[in-house]
């Protein structure tokens, strides 16, 4: 049974919320108090001018938020308390459906009978449309101390850095389509080790989640949607130069894990700054972080 209690750490984001449960998991969540980065390296500020988050003392546990400049009217974007954990729903890029998918018919948009939110139903069937989530799923691919990026060659971000994922298929479990979006985008074959991440991003209607990964056999190449792959030294990933915010976020806290040689799970919501492109990595904070 999850028992959940509220205790107040002595670092500096105050109040930080830490379930148990029987199993011996614990988790660790964060206040949404910002960290900002370096607008000149574009990279995380911490310790040592490091691009790392800046993590307080060990006994602690406490985690802080990545946070752009651009961003900081959204670190705390219900309105309530910084410590608060209460997740608040988010309105998304919903998408006018026009043609009821099924028959061709046209479409009202009204709020079904014991429903919440305004749907597309259909005049003519009556089927109601309802627009869901879509999941991303990709590798971390480890190998001798250096992870294997791809670079986009199809939009959006085009020329710019990323693991390899992509939408999950339907018929195909998170860790099969994983798997088949780094054949397809790096020519590699791989085995899924773990899970690491899952990053919740609501304003698009996207949920990620990442996979350890390590490689069967040393042959890598780019796919159709890739102009190259290339292993990465840790110290030379390319920060500047990645495609998507959950990319940026997802090897922040790799590297972390790394340095202080306890691998976690991460569960977060990153939430991006309204009206930004894909490519503009640094426009979010990352919320309700969690990791076990």
């Amino acid at each position: 049974m999850l028992k959940a209690t509220q205790i107040l750490g002595s670092c500096a984001s105050g109040l930080v919320w830490k379930p148990r449960c029987s199993g011996g998991l614990s988790f660790i969540s964060v206040s949404t108090k910002p960290l900002s980065y370096s607008s000149s390296s574009r990279r995380v500020t911490g310790t040592n001018s490091s691009f790392l988050p800046k993590f307080p003392a060990r006994g602690t546990r406490c985690l802080r938020p990545f946070h752009a400049p651009s961003a900081r009217s959204e670190s705390n974007p219900d309105g309530g308390s910084a410590s608060s954990i209460a997740v608040q729903p988010s309105a998304g890029n919903v998408r006018k459906i026009n043609f009821c998918q099924w028959c061709g018919g046209p479409t009202k948009h009204e709020i079904p009978d014991g429903e919440e939110k305004m749907r597309a139903i259909c005049t003519v069937c009556g089927k109601i449309a309802y627009q869901n989530p879509k999941m991303v799923v990709g590798c971390l691919i480890e190998h001798d101390n250096k992870v294997l990026l791809c670079k986009r060659k199809i939009q959006p971000s085009y020329g710019l850095w990323t693991l390899p994922a992509g939408y999950m298929e339907i018929g195909e479990s998170g860790a099969e389509g994983a798997i088949r979006e780094t054949w397809e985008e790096a020519n590699a074959e791989v085995e899924v080790l773990s899970p690491f991440a899952q990053l919740d991003i609501p304003l698009i209607g996207q949920t990620y989640i990442i996979f350890l990964a390590k490689l069967k056999k040393l042959q890598f190449s780019p796919g159709p949607e890739s102009s190259e792959c290339q292993l990465f030294a840790l110290d030379d990933i390319p920060f500047n130069s990645l495609a998507f915010s959950s990319m940026f976020v997802t090897l922040n806290l790799y590297i972390q894990d790394v340095k202080t040689g306890k691998p976690k799970f991460h569960y977060g919501t990153i939430n991006k700054r309204p009206g930004t492109s894909p490519s503009d990595i640094h426009a979010f904070t990352l919320d309700y972080h969690l990791q076990c």
